[in-house]
């Protein structure tokens, strides 16, 4: 492989593994996809992305549940499992990750700290799983807006990665 971006890794991985990926993104608003896009030949993994910034567009392009949203908030465990659920069901993918969380320079008003974010993987039938299978984890990024931003599309990409190989 004559890349080794961190992104050119998954991508070689997820076809290796004969794996589709689809993404969902709120604060990273396109740059998962755009890594991903950047590697040659990652149109034999990249099914494409659901880039979903409001909570309406959670809701219509992905189904998320207007419940889950109002009880845990658009920055959650939970949203970010529907999310990636959501990605996995519209898009037919193997693999689905989402990115949700708080970027900056202000947060929502849910006392969430700038700098949280959610980063959910659904999957189906991996290993001895019959059906589809999904986990997030939180991070808390630090610096400004881009910072926290570029550092939320590389969390993705490595996490994509630790479950995929």
């Amino acid at each position: 492989m004559a890349e080794s971006s961190p992104a050119a890794v998954l991508v070689e991985t997820l076809a290796a593994a004969a794996l589709t990926l689809a993404v969902a993104e709120s604060c990273t608003a396109g740059l998962v996809a755009d890594l991903i896009a950047r590697v040659p030949g990652a149109s034999r993994v990249f099914w494409g992305s659901f880039v979903t910034y409001s909570v309406d567009a959670k809701i219509k392009l992905l189904g998320v549940d207007p419940v889950i949203i109002h009880r845990h908030g658009a920055v959650s465990r939970e949203t970010a499992l529907a999310m990636a659920e959501g990605a996995l069901e519209k898009s037919g993918a193997d693999v689905a990750v989402s990115v949700t969380g708080l970027a900056g320079p202000d947060g929502d008003g849910s006392g969430q700290k700038v700098g949280t974010v959610w980063i959910g993987i659904a999957r189906r039938g991996f290993g001895d799983a019959v059906g589809p299978s999904a986990e997030a984890v939180c991070y808390h990024y630090t610096g400004d807006r881009n910072a926290i931003r570029n550092a939320a599309a590389a969390g993705a990409i490595a996490e994509l990665q630790k479950r995929v190989q």
